[in-house]
């Protein structure tokens, strides 16, 4: 059981966590959620021993292991997969080392063998002859070849250094588990291998992410942060989210009741309280009103953005036509002879082996990359384009205002009074409009540049993995502006609910040609064995 007492962090600033008194524990999953700041990511840092609170103590029952997800892309690289992998039961790779160093040793001493006996006897009991056949088995789970675990993880993709750290995490069944967005870089079947291996997962796990269908599929629990504590909810991710929905919109209404009550009771105060003959009624009704208390509703620090899509003229009856496309990137095809019609109306999710295929063929649509073959779009489009890397986009580091001035298509528009308020409905609150460009957050950029797609006004909107960086919260607002959109949309992503409530069309992507299928949504194609068995096929030629 991992136990949090007291836990408060304060900064120079502000006070991020007050007094959290929570309990973790075995045989549930908890989702951790929060706006977006909130701090979810630094508790976990707090669990996970990285940071120090200012007061309180986490505590791990005797003899349990916690194993953290870490995003070190990049402190492996002279390593293999499996090696990497088995580092994740960090004693066990301890004794491993400590009796390999030993057996090495040309000057070893019958002491140092009779140590090295004891280390085996460890070995074996925290079951490390079966460890590099588990670690090897978890790697091939998640799509990692075998033919690549002795190799280096430099000459890895970053999607597969992604499956590492995370099989890392997850080896050697660790008691209690921190997953910081794990679904982050993952393929379809690695994402659903995962929330099997989670649903099935006796321990505890603790897990932050803006998936909210991953959060619906694995989480017993949701852990809210706000207002610098945090309270527990049974239920997963929509569960919580409805149910708190619905007591919010109880208790306005109750609230209005009394409101009403008490405007009626000062209305007659008000109305009679000169008058001599019901002065006395007054009073009595004045003192009613002292008694009432309305109740007092503490709204969620949780904002919402206002994200809404308009077209400046409707497509006619061409949308785009891709013919023999081929990408190549440092010397790889990494799209290779590809074609494709896409129609009006239209909202087609572009799915991957990896987001490298996925942002290739996004760009070349774009003009953004070198390609072969033909991409015709038709003469009545207008595209409007949310990059993945969008560091191009805000290199001149301007304030957001003037950044966001050049893409205003009226004088109306044009006025700093307007783009103060069109900034202000997606959460750039007064000054806040003249903070350079260049020292926005990930999210605060995503939001920027979806304000530059919203003044635009084209007819074809393409995203390159939108909801990456956002917070739960403007992703449902971005999420429900598409699906009101009434273009077309050409997009990525990795986030299911966002693909199966938007997608009425999937392209499958791969080295060998396209899956092509219409009237479809994600769920359908997901369930569809036929068609998965030839996504199967396709990804493995």
């Amino acid at each position: 059981m991992l136990n949090v007492s007291d836990i408060s962090l304060t900064f120079t600033d502000r006070k991020l966590f007050d007094g959290v008194n929570i309990k973790f524990t075995p045989g549930n999953c908890y989702g951790l959620i929060g706006a977006n700041g909130a701090g979810k990511s630094t508790f976990l840092k707090i669990l996970a021993g990285d940071l120090q609170p200012t007061t309180g103590t986490v505590s791990l029952d005797t003899h349990e292991r916690l194993s953290v997800l870490r995003q070190n892309h990049y402190d492996y690289e002279e390593q293999s997969p499996l090696a990497v992998v088995m580092m994740g039961n960090e004693e066990l790779h301890k004794i491993s080392e400590e009796k390999d160093a030993i057996y090495m040793n040309p000057d070893a001493t019958d002491d140092d063998f009779m140590h090295a006996a004891e280390l085996e006897a460890q070995f074996g009991e925290m079951g490390g002859y079966e460890a590099e056949a588990e670690a090897a088995q978890l790697l091939q789970n998640l799509g990692i070849a075998v033919d690549l675990h002795h190799d280096l993880m430099s000459n890895l993709t970053s999607g597969e250094h992604v499956k590492v750290l995370l099989a890392k995490a997850l080896f050697g069944k660790p008691d209690v588990l921190l997953l910081d967005e794990p679904t982050n870089g993952l393929d379809i079947q690695a994402i659903q291998w995962l929330e099997e291996f989670l649903i099935n997962f006796e321990n505890t796990v603790i897990v932050v992410s803006h998936d909210r269908h991953f959060l619906n599929k694995v989480c017993t629990h949701m852990a809210d942060l706000d207002y610098g504590k945090i309270k527990l909810y049974v239920g997963n991710y929509d569960f919580w989210k409805e149910s708190s929905e619905l007591a919010l919109r109880l208790q306005q209404d109750a609230n209005r009741k009394s409101e009403e009550k008490v405007k009626e009771l000062q209305d007659f105060i008000a109305r009679f309280s000169a008058n001599a003959s019901k002065s006395k009624q007054a009073t009595s009704r004045k003192k009613m009103l002292d008694k009432i208390e309305i109740e007092s509703i503490m709204p969620s620090s949780r904002k919402y953005p206002f994200i809404g899509f308009d077209q400046d003229r409707e497509m006619g009856n061409d949308l785009l036509r891709v013919d023999n496309l081929s990408v190549e990137i440092d010397g790889e095809k990494v799209i290779d002879n590809i074609s494709f019609i896409l129609n009006p109306g239209d909202k087609t999710a572009f799915i991957g082996q990896n987001d490298l295929q996925t942002t290739a063929l996004l760009r070349a649509l774009m003009g953004d990359i070198d390609y072969t073959g033909e991409i015709k779009w038709g003469v009545t489009t207008s595209q409007s384009y949310l990059p993945k890397d969008n560091t191009r986009d805000f290199a001149d580091g301007q304030p957001i205002l003037d950044w966001l001035r050049q893409f205003v298509q009226t004088k109306e528009e044009d006025d700093n009074t307007y783009l103060r308020g069109f900034l202000g409905r997606m959460l750039f609150k007064g000054d806040e409009s003249l903070k350079s460009v260049s020292v926005l957050s990930g999210g605060e950029k995503v939001r920027v540049m979806l304000s530059k797609m919203m003044l635009q006004r084209a007819n074809v909107l393409v995203l390159d993995d939108p909801t990456n960086h956002l917070d739960l919260e403007s992703i449902s607002a971005l999420n429900e502006g598409l699906v009101n959109f009434k273009g077309s949309i050409l997009f990525a992503s990795h986030d299911h609910e966002f693909i199966n409530t938007l997608a009425n069309h999937i392209v499958v992507l791969s080295k060998n040609g396209v899956i092509d299928r219409v009237n479809e949504t994600y769920d359908e194609f997901l369930e569809n064995d036929e068609v998965q068995a030839k996504v199967k096929t396709l990804w493995t030629e």
